[in-house]
C-alpha cells in the first residue's frame, strides 16, 4: 500500500506527532500542511489569517493540500481541513483519512502546554477549554464525515501510531 494517509482532527489532537512517527514506521514521507504553507508564503497561519481573512487562508489550505498529496505520504491537515466538502471529499478519493479523535479537554491541555501562537491562532478569542468545546461540536460531524478510521488520540504518539497501522492493516486485508 502506497495510499496517502491524511491525519484530520481538532488542534492538538497529535497529527503532526503521530504523522512524523506513523511516516517513520511506514517508510514514507511526512508533510503537515500548516508548514508547507509557512514555507511557500513566509507567513504563519496567524499572519495569513490576518492578512487574509479566514476565507483567503482556507482557500490556501485546500491548495496546500493539493499541492502535498502524493503516493507513500503521510499528511498532517489543518484542523480546519474538514470544513470544506470538497477538501473532504478529495481526501477520501485520493488516499485514507484518519481522524485522530481526543476530548475538548485533552486538546486545551495539550495547547495551553504547548501555544505555538503563530501557528495556532485563536478561532473564536475565548478561553482555549471552551473554544475547543465549541469547535469540537461545530467540526465533530465533519470529521467523522471525512474519516475512513477513528483513532483514540489521547494515548500517547507510539499507542495511537500503532492503532493506525492496525486499522489500515486490517482494511487493506479486507
Amino acid at each position: 500500500m502506497n495510499t496517502p494517509i491524511f491525519l484530520v482532527g481538532a488542534r492538538g489532537c497529535g497529527k503532526t506527532t503521530v504523522g512524523q512517527t506513523l511516516a517513520q514506521a511506514l517508510g514514507y514521507t511526512f508533510v503537515d500542511t500548516d508548514h508547507w504553507l509557512l514555507e511557500t508564503t513566509q507567513k504563519t497561519v496567524a499572519e495569513v489569517v490576518a492578512s487574509e481573512g479566514w476565507e483567503g487562508f482556507r482557500l490556501r489550505e485546500s491548495e496546500a493540500l493539493h499541492a502535498v498529496t502524493q503516493p507513500a505520504a503521510v499528511i498532517a491537515t489543518g484542523g480546519g481541513m474538514v470544513l470544506a466538502e470538497r477538501n473532504r471529499q478529495y481526501m477520501r478519493e485520493k488516499g485514507k483519512v484518519i481522524w485522530l479523535a481526543a476530548d475538548a479537554a485533552v486538546l486545551a491541555a495539550r495547547l495551553e502546554a504547548q501555544p505555538e501562537e503563530g501557528q495556532r491562532p485563536t478561532l473564536t478569542g475565548r478561553p482555549i477549554a471552551e473554544e475547543m468545546r465549541q469547535i469540537l461540536a461545530e467540526r465533530e460531524a465533519l470529521y467523522r464525515h471525512a474519516a475512513h478510521h477513528i483513532i483514540n488520540a489521547m494515548q500517547q504518539p507510539a499507542a495511537v501510531t500503532t492503532q493506525i497501522r492496525q486499522a489500515l492493516s486490517l482494511a487493506h486485508a479486507s
